[in-house]
């Protein structure tokens, strides 16, 4: 699988996807949703999808296709060249979520969640298979959230389309494993091959499962925490292990925001906020002292009040 795209800015997310097999534009076609990385604290997570015609559905079957979480590397490999040999009736697409997007999302201002990104990538690449003319009349979804709720989301968004959303969709439904598949593939390719801009240095590439409580991966994220600037973009700062691993080894750094007033920040650190300008009275200072107006306000005759 060529990721050369994405790994040419891995701070960004990017889509890639197949050719669109001739027949996919001319029958009626199934496609499955899947993701792979969703709970790692390292790495991108990444969503895929695939279609074939609904008549094509036995000989997807007969590819093998399973659960991508049950199959080895070695396994997902092979299968993923088995969907890759069978283009001239299977298709696929990935949008790759790079850590930095995750993370960036899901500390803004706005809050917008792990699960509503998920949707809307999932949204986005079903969007993209109408747009590139696959005829998609069935929809197949591993859940995300409360699977009704989910499944009543995207019939609203794609009327036309028979949605089924179900959890271990990608145990239940070739369509979906294929798609898994795809998604994990991508996500190990993306994982071991990644391009640190930082300058790190020779690189220690024995981070574990990436997963949150994996000792390897905390040892890592330990080793590679840079107490001011934090880590490298392989990492979701916003997940929990991350920011507390931060907050105990990083330098303490304030920064003045609508959740803190200038007083009270100009006080924590001993300093006089530009507000006590506007509370003094027109006598004396903050220290008592004579306050001396500036003339722009004396050659206007302007002076200030207590009330109004």
């Amino acid at each position: 699988m060529d990721l050369g795209d994405f790994e040419a800015d891995n701070s960004v997310s990017c889509r890639l996807a197949s050719a669109v097999p001739e027949v996919c534009m001319a029958e009626d076609c199934c496609l499955g949703i899947d993701e792979a990385g969703r709970g790692p604290v390292l790495g991108p997570m990444v969503y895929g999808i695939c279609f074939c015609p609904v008549s094509k559905k036995e000989e997807l079957r007969g590819l093998k296709v399973a659960d991508s979480k049950t199959l080895t590397e070695a396994e997902r490999e092979t299968l993923f060249q088995n969907l890759s040999d069978a283009k001239d009736f299977v298709g696929w697409a990935l949008q790759i979520l790079s850590p930095n997007t995750i993370s960036t999302c899901m500390l803004q201002r706005s809050k917008y969640n792990l699960n509503a990104l998920s949707h809307d990538a999932a949204i986005g690449l079903v969007q993209y298979a109408l747009d590139s003319g696959v005829q998609l009349k069935e929809v197949f979804v591993d859940t995300v959230g409360p699977a009704e709720k989910y499944e009543e989301k995207l019939s609203q968004r794609f009327p036309g389309l028979e949605v089924t959303v179900r959890p271990k969709a990608d145990s239940l439904f070739p369509i979906v494993s294929a798609a898994s598949i795809c998604a994990k593939v991508a996500r190990d390719h993306a994982v071991k091959g990644w391009n640190f801009t930082e300058d790190l240095g020779e690189v220690d590439t024995d981070y574990g499962s990436g997963y949150p409580g994996d000792p390897k991966t905390k040892a890592w994220l330990l080793k590679y925490l840079d107490p001011v600037f934090g880590y490298p973009q392989f990492v979701r700062f916003s997940w929990s292990t991350a920011k507390n691993l931060m907050d105990g080894k990083g330098f303490p750094v304030y920064w003045d925001d609508d959740e803190e007033d200038g007083e009270k920040a100009a006080l924590r650190q001993n300093n006089t906020s530009m507000l006590t300008y506007f509370n003094r009275s027109t006598g004396s200072t903050a220290h008592g002292a004579a306050h001396q107006s500036h003339r722009f306000f004396t050659e206007r005759r302007l002076q200030g009040l207590n009330t109004l």
